[in-house]
């Protein structure tokens, strides 16, 4: 198991779930919900400083395939959110990777009603909870594997990203 701190991300529409582990990849929990920006500068730009301030080492970010596993349009944006973050870290040395979240929002939803908690209530709250469900799903393959999860997202020299397989 890599040792050091992981930041996850959920990507939506509206609002982005942040979560982070603890420095030896055990336990995900929640930390903010960023504001989605038209432009994709202030996200990415927040979400960067989230990995700058917890000494991030990686940034984990959910890919909502279909229960088929096909690319959806929400498959794309969050691929193509992947890519500019990747961009953007990659000076700093950060890598990105993308990880299946199949049912990371309903998984969070579950949760937070199971708690009492209404979804209307929680929505940035459900935004967080999907990002430790990202996280703590990628922590637990890594554990049980003793690989990362997913696939990194290579910068390549026009600064873009791409899955490497």
């Amino acid at each position: 198991m890599r040792v050091g701190v992981r930041i996850g991300v959920d990507v939506g529409k509206a609002r982005i779930g942040v979560a982070r582990s603890d420095p030896h990849g055990m336990l995900a929990t929640p930390l903010e919900t960023v504001p989605r920006a038209a432009d994709h500068g202030a996200d990415i730009a927040r979400i960067a400083e989230i990995v700058a301030e917890h000494d991030g080492f990686e940034a984990v970010v959910g890919l909502p395939l279909n229960l088929r596993g096909e690319r959806t349009p929400s498959t794309d944006d969050a691929a193509g959110f992947a890519d500019r973050l990747a961009a953007h870290l990659a000076p700093s040395g950060v890598l990105v990777r993308l990880v299946d979240e199949r049912l990371s929002t309903v998984s969070a939803q579950g949760h937070l009603r199971a708690a009492g908690k209404r979804t209307k209530q929680s929505r940035s709250i459900i935004d967080q909870a999907a990002a430790v469900v990202i996280l703590q799903h990628a922590l637990d393959i890594e554990r049980a594997s003793g690989a990362a999860a997913g696939h990194a997202v290579e910068v390549t020299t026009m600064g873009t990203g791409e899955v490497a397989e």
